[in-house]
């Protein structure tokens, strides 16, 4: 008599589940998975993490984010082009590059002697040569172009678009915007 109560109890502590209920909980969690699966998917498509090698910013690891356009202030992340000077200093195949946008479309770049401003804001100081001598030229001044931005960083001795080896940076070469996480 004594078993026959602990099944009858047993029974009414833990119900079985039915071989219906187990299914659908297994779609459920397989499901659950994929989505999870898709989002994390969809992210690394869309994110990169970027070791930043140069001193002319003070962090060194970003998050960039690829299809965003920069605003003010924000980091910006592009291919730095092909220049002679970048191939002689960064290789043929350089890394990107990872700058402050100071400049949008349609601010004025000007120059009063070695400075460089932005809608009238000192930005950065032109240097005549390279730390190794080679001569650097000013960049572009003027309305920045639709899809564009000035790249440059407080460094004085960053390399962005204050020359005219880097230029104003365009959407075609712009990777994404950097979040400084280090």
């Amino acid at each position: 008599m004594r078993a026959g109560r602990e099944t009858a109890l047993m029974s009414l502590a833990a119900p079985r589940q039915r071989p219906c209920n187990r299914r659908l909980g297994a779609a459920c969690a397989i499901a659950s998975a994929g989505l999870v699966l898709q989002s994390l998917s969809h992210w690394s498509d869309t994110h990169a993490l970027m070791i930043n090698e140069s001193k002319s910013l003070p962090n060194w690891a970003f998050l960039v984010e690829s299809g965003r356009f920069p605003r003010r202030g924000e980091y910006v992340v592009f291919h730095p082009g092909r220049d002679p000077l970048v191939a002689r200093y960064f290789g043929v195949k350089p890394a990107p590059f990872a700058k402050i946008a100071y400049g949008l479309p349609g601010d004025m770049v000007s120059r009063s002697g070695a400075y460089v401003m932005v809608n009238g804001h000192k930005i950065a100081r032109l240097k005549p040569f390279t730390r190794r001598g080679d001569p650097l030229a000013g960049g572009a001044t003027g309305r920045i172009p639709d899809g564009c931005v000035y790249a440059g960083s407080p460094h004085p001795d960053g390399f962005d678009s204050r020359y005219a080896a880097i230029g104003f940076v365009c959407r075609d070469r712009i990777a994404g915007v950097g979040r400084p996480i280090l």
